[in-house]
């Protein structure tokens, strides 16, 4: 592409200043490399461009006719290359998300505050949809990647972990579970369940434990959305399991406890279409996340489940200091 510019900015100085001479001063290169870069021109046109002489230079007929058309393609093929090095150079362009409501909400706001930080020019896109739909937007290239829980393998997709999010029971304050510390899913099996609807990470999970534990449980609701679960458990309707990310849409009267059994964990990960290049935007975007997620949240957990100690501690904390904000769906 760079040659062909080359050759059609010989082409208009030529024809603007009727001059060999003059043309390869203002182009900064010799006369017989211009007079070369012409006669290429030609050849590839398959027309003659000039008439000349040693006295003057003029366009042939069909060197007035094409004048127009290359000026504007050199215009079209200089905006390209512009947009080439801004985009490669991070300066404008767009990163498309697709990701969980939970993640929406308290990790990726910080991440695209630090990333504009540094790159003001870029827009980020974000769509809060449930794990299936993610799954979708990614395999469909809708958006650069997904953030969502990783729940099997798939050979469309490549995963790579950020982080971990337990899933608690979240029950009235006043329940019988607030007296047992340490409940177990059979403990919490027993009480009707407000589960997330199917098709959701948290739902996936839940169903998983329940047929290993081999647990009979009574449905008392379904939601889509969190907010809705935690209303419900609010109402007095049952008690919910719900990953502990939604800590900040609780409201009084209702508490959390993790669930002390194993598998009750989502691993929250980045989803790529296998075998596609991310613009260079997306790639920073992606480094951005993963320093965001090294930073303390209470919301989301690094340790494994088994240290309670400081996950109870960060949990508490944060229910005591962030208000309620109606958290939606994962």
């Amino acid at each position: 592409m760079y040659q062909g510019i080359r050759h059609i900015r010989a082409f208009l100085s030529v024809a603007r200043l009727c001059s060999f001479t003059k043309s390869a001063l203002e182009l900064h290169i010799s006369q017989p490399a211009l007079t070369v870069q012409i006669r290429q021109l030609e050849e590839w046109l398959g027309v003659r461009l000039f008439d000349r002489n040693k006295r003057q230079v003029a366009l042939t007929p069909v060197g007035r006719d094409l004048l127009p058309l290359l000026e504007r393609v050199l215009t079209d093929l200089e905006a390209v290359m512009n947009a080439g090095r801004e985009l490669a150079g991070i300066k404008r362009g767009t990163v498309t998300i697709a990701t969980l409501p939970s993640v929406a909400a308290d990790l990726l706001p910080n991440a695209i505050l630090r990333f504009r930080e540094e790159y003001s020019g870029i827009n980020v896109r974000v769509s809060d949809v449930i794990a299936d739909r993610i799954i979708q937007l990614v395999k469909q290239e809708n958006v650069d990647f997904g953030i969502s829980s990783h729940l099997g393998t798939d050979k469309e997709l490549e995963f790579e972990d950020l982080l971990k999010d337990r899933l608690c029971v979240f029950f009235p304050e006043e329940h019988y579970l607030a007296g047992n510390p340490e409940p177990t899913l059979r403990d919490v099996a027993v009480w009707p369940l407000i589960l997330t609807a199917r098709g959701t990470s948290a739902r996936a999970i839940v169903d998983r434990a329940i047929e290993k534990e081999e647990l009979d449980i009574s449905l008392s609701c379904e939601a889509s959305y969190m907010s809705t679960a935690i209303g419900m458990v609010r109402a007095g309707l049952g008690v919910s399991i719900l990953p502990a990310s939604v800590v900040s849409s609780i409201h009084e009267g209702i508490r959390m406890m993790p669930i002390h059994t194993p598998g009750l964990v989502r691993t929250i990960s980045i989803i790529r279409k296998r075998n596609r290049s991310l613009s260079p935007a997306a790639a920073h975007f992606i480094d951005t996340l993963k320093a965001e997620a090294q930073t303390p949240m209470a919301h989301f957990i690094t340790q494994e489940p088994d240290d309670r100690g400081l996950y109870l501690e960060a949990v508490l904390r944060v229910k005591d200091e962030t208000p309620g904000n109606g958290t939606t769906d994962t």
